[in-house]
């Protein structure tokens, strides 16, 4: 930026002018008109030498401005230029920011420790960051996967038979993966592992015939196709924790035992709340969740319960206000929630149960939901 002065008959205008390069040829426009010299001496209460001085002193600042800022680019265009045949002229790079979250993870470590341990020549850090991008970005098989990452601003290097091969790689340090992501995640946030939730699907294959893996049982889409089924463990943030899978024709209920002893020995967790359905409340898991630092949360079926229990938790009175001090207990019926205050209240009761682990039934009442 500098200061201009042109003058006419009977005044002096000072503008601040910017100089264009395009070339080797320069060219100038007005950047910003400051108004006349007799203008400025009387607003600024300066002489006129003072005024040019003030002038340039602006046209700096601007400068420093529009270099701090950056905000234009001059790309040279040619309509004549011949585009090579069969070149690849656009790419993807809205992969960039899960780039800089994959290796905040250290997952790039983790690659390499799994290259070193099984002396492979294919890039699995490549092969397994590719695969990440591709399927939060553009979900598809592994050969779309892979023709997709040839779109990216930095295309793979690796041939489609090397993504197969690593994928039985990756299958086999599924827990170290795991536990080592767990750890390097406490590098970007830390975890709340005071609660976890755990629940389980299951997927079908449209195959004929099952085998030692893909099993037929109970389809949670009431499919008659083989099904696996997977476990998937989440912290208080609804952060994935750990997963595992199993046999199609497994009960769910026993999955459960196995993950949490993988995360209390990898993961170093020993101290928390297990909370999950009602499906996945069998008596061993309550057990297992019953002893030292941890506990359950479960969901309870009314119509399960005893009718003596049943009766007890249906009734509208001995319920407590939630987050109040108050130790006096409520009928609900007495409680007018039509005002928009008491529609955001929340009410409970605690009921002792008989059952071969201490536990009580917590019954809630939320008039808003109701």
């Amino acid at each position: 930026m500098r200061v201009s002065i042109t003058k006419s008959k009977n005044f002096e205008f000072v503008y601040i002018i910017k100089d264009f390069y395009n070339n080797k040829s320069r060219t100038t426009k007005i950047y910003e008109k400051l108004g006349t010299m007799d203008y400025l001496c009387k607003e600024k209460n300066m002489s006129r030498d003072e005024v040019i001085s003030w002038a340039k002193s602006y046209a700096k600042q601007l400068t420093i401005k529009e270099k701090n800022d950056n905000c234009d680019t001059i790309i040279p265009f040619s309509p004549d230029k011949i585009i090579e045949r069969d070149a690849e002229r656009k790419f993807n790079c809205g992969y960039l920011f899960l780039q800089n979250i994959y290796y905040n993870l250290r997952l790039d470590n983790i690659c390499r420790n799994i290259k070193n341990k099984y002396k492979f020549d294919f890039d699995i850090n490549a092969i397994l960051s590719d695969l990440i991008y591709s399927r939060i970005l553009c979900p598809s098989s592994k050969l779309s996967s892979f023709d997709y990452s040839s779109t990216l601003l930095e295309s793979p290097k690796y041939e489609l038979h090397h993504i197969y091969r690593a994928l039985s790689v990756l299958f086999k340090e599924s827990d170290y993966i795991q536990a080592e992501l767990y750890k390097n995640s406490h590098f970007i946030k830390n975890r709340d592992t005071s609660t976890l939730y755990y629940d389980c699907t299951n997927y079908y294959f449209e195959i004929e015939d099952d085998d030692d893996f893909r099993k037929y049982g109970k389809s949670k889409e009431n499919r008659p196709n083989p099904i696996v089924g997977m476990g998937l463990m989440m912290d208080g943030d609804g952060i994935p924790l750990a997963f595992d899978v199993y046999e199609g024709n497994k009960n769910e209920q026993v999955s459960l035992k196995p993950l949490e002893e993988r995360i209390i020995k990898d993961f170093e967790l020993s101290k928390f709340i297990y909370c999950s359905d009602a499906g996945l409340a069998s008596k061993k898991n309550k057990k297992f969740n019953n002893i030292q630092n941890r506990a359950y949360i479960i969901t309870q079926s009314l119509k399960k319960l005893k009718k003596d229990d049943q009766e007890i938790a249906l009734k509208h009175t001995g319920f407590l206000e939630a987050g109040s001090q108050s130790t006096k207990r409520i009928n609900i019926d007495d409680t007018d929630f039509t005002d928009e205050i008491n529609k955001n209240r929340l009410f409970y009761k605690e009921i002792p149960l008989e059952s071969p682990v201490e536990e009580r039934l917590i019954v809630t009442y939320s008039p808003k939901y109701a």
